[in-house]
């Protein structure tokens, strides 16, 4: 199997067309296309840890300073790091791809 984005890791059902998302609408890192390719996912779907509105612990989460305290010690997140090794890109170059800025 391929790498996980997280809606599929977590099972969360946010993806679009996805069970709940009727009742929390649609997980803002599967449908962020500034992302798309990072770390192999599609969309913020690997990293979805700098994209506001995802959800943990069944709650949806703020934005990237409010939440990623929750996110380093998250399994999936995690999970991606150990994955990527020295590819891991950081949450400042993420971020600033987010805004469209230079890296």
């Amino acid at each position: 199997m391929g790498k996980l984005n997280c809606w599929e890791f977590k099972e969360c059902g946010r993806e679009p067309g996805g069970t709940k998302v009727s009742e929390f609408g649609e997980c803002p890192a599967a449908i962020e296309k500034r992302l798309d390719g990072i770390h192999d996912g599609s969309n913020a779907g690997r990293a979805c840890w700098v994209v506001a509105g995802t959800m943990c612990g069944g709650e949806i989460q703020g934005i990237f300073a409010k939440k990623f305290d929750n996110c380093q010690v998250c399994d999936f997140y995690k999970k991606i790091k150990e994955e990527e090794g020295v590819d891991y890109q950081f949450a400042a170059t993420l971020l600033s791809t987010l805004r469209g800025e230079e890296v």
